[in-house]
C-alpha cells in the first residue's frame, strides 16, 4: 500500500500517472533517462524487494523480440540507486533452458554478475494462489515465490503487437511468471483458460507493480515473435498498466478501447483518458502506427 501511495503523490489519489520519454537509441544515456523517469514517481522501495520482470521470448539476431538487455541494466541501476534489492526474473514460455536465451540475447554481456541476480521463474519454488473474482476458467494458480515475494514488481515489456490479442504490452508480460515447471511449455493453461482473461486474473494478482515499457525499437505485423522492427524512439513508464498500456497502445495507432483484455481490466477511464494524467511526451508527439495483421485492422485508431 505504501507503494501504491507514493507511487501517486504527484497527483490525485483517484490518478494515475503515465510517462512518456524520448530515448532514440540503445546507449548510454538510457541510464539518466530511466533515472529521471523513476525520480518522477518518488517511488518509496527502499529496503524493499523489487523483481524486475523483462519480456524474453525466443531470439533471432535479425528480430528485436526481447527487451533490450541495456535498458534492464539501467532499470536495475536506477532501483538500486533508490536503495531497492533488486533481482531479474523471467519464465520464457518458448524456451525451457532460459539461461541459453538470455546469454543469446545479450544478458550475460550487458548485465554485470547477472548469473547472481537472475531467477528462472519456469523452475523457482511455487504457492499456491486463489483467484478471488476470476474471469477466466482459472480458479487458482501455482506462482514462483520470487515474484509472490516481491514488495514492487516491475513489468519491463517490448512495444509488440501480437497475433492472437493485437498488442502485448506491460499486461500480457505477466504470462511469464506463470512456472513451466508446474503448467508445461508453452503454459497451454493460460490458453484454454482464455487469453485475455488469463491476462486479466494475472494482472490482478499482482497489484504492487511498476511499468516500464521498451518502446525505443518494437515490433509490428506478425508479433510477438514473427514480426518486423518499429522504431519508435521511447520509454513508457507507470503505476497502472491498464493507464501504461492504453498510452502504449494510442503511441503505436491502436484505438485502447478495442482491446478486449484492457476493456475487462479497466476499472477508472484509463482507457479514454479519464483519471490519467500524462507527463512527459504527449503519446500522439511519439505516434508511430503499427503494421497489423488484417484481423486486428479494426483495432485502428480514428
Amino acid at each position: 500500500m505504501a507503494l501504491g501511495a507514493c507511487s501517486r503523490q504527484n497527483g490525485s489519489a483517484e490518478e494515475s500517472l503515465v510517462s512518456a520519454v524520448r530515448a532514440p537509441a540503445y546507449d548510454q544515456s538510457i541510464f539518466e533517462r530511466v533515472r529521471r523517469v523513476l525520480e518522477q514517481f518518488r517511488l518509496d522501495v527502499r529496503g524493499k524487494k523489487v523483481v524486475l520482470k523483462p519480456n524474453l521470448v525466443e531470439f533471432d539476431p535479425n528480430a528485436v523480440v526481447n527487451t533490450n538487455p541495456l535498458l534492464v541494466h539501467a532499470a536495475l541501476e536506477g532501483f538500486r540507486s533508490l536503495g531497492a534489492d533488486v533481482r531479474i526474473a523471467e519464465g520464457p514460455g518458448h524456451r525451457r533452458v532460459t539461461l541459453d536465451l538470455a546469454e543469446a540475447a545479450g544478458y550475460f554481456q550487458t548485465i554485470p554478475k547477472f548469473e547472481n541476480l537472475f531467477i528462472d521463474l519456469n523452475l523457482d519454488s511455487v504457492a499456491r494462489l486463489d483467484l478471488s473474482r476470476p474471469v477466466s476458467k482459472l480458479r487458482s494458480l501455482y506462482l514462483p515465490k520470487t515474484v509472490l515475494g516481491a514488495d514492487l514488481l516491475v513489468s519491463m515489456p517490448k512495444l509488440k503487437t501480437h497475433h492472437w490479442v493485437g498488442a502485448t504490452l506491460s499486461m500480457k508480460n505477466l504470462f511469464g511468471v506463470v512456472p513451466g515447471g508446474v503448467y508445461g511449455w508453452p503454459k497451454n493453461v493460460l490458453h484454454w483458460a482464455g487469453i485475455e482473461e488469463s491476462i486479466v486474473d494475472l494482472h490482478r494478482l499482482f497489484p504492487r507493480h511498476f511499468c516500464l515499457v521498451d518502446g525505443i525499437s518494437g515490433m509490428e505485423g506478425n508479433g510477438p515473435i514473427q514480426g518486423t522492427t518499429k522504431h519508435v524512439g521511447a520509454i513508457i513508464a507507470g503505476n497502472d498498466m491498464v493507464a501504461v498500456d492504453a498510452t502504449c497502445c494510442r503511441i503505436m495507432g491502436i484505438n485502447p478501447e478495442k482491446v478486449r483484455y484492457l476493456q475487462m481490466a479497466e476499472s477508472k477511464g484509463q482507457l479514454s483518458g479519464r483519471n490519467v494524467r500524462q507527463i512527459g511526451e504527449a503519446p500522439q508527439h511519439l505516434a508511430t502506427p503499427f503494421d497489423l495483421l488484417p484481423q486486428f485492422q479494426p483495432l485502428r485508431s480514428l
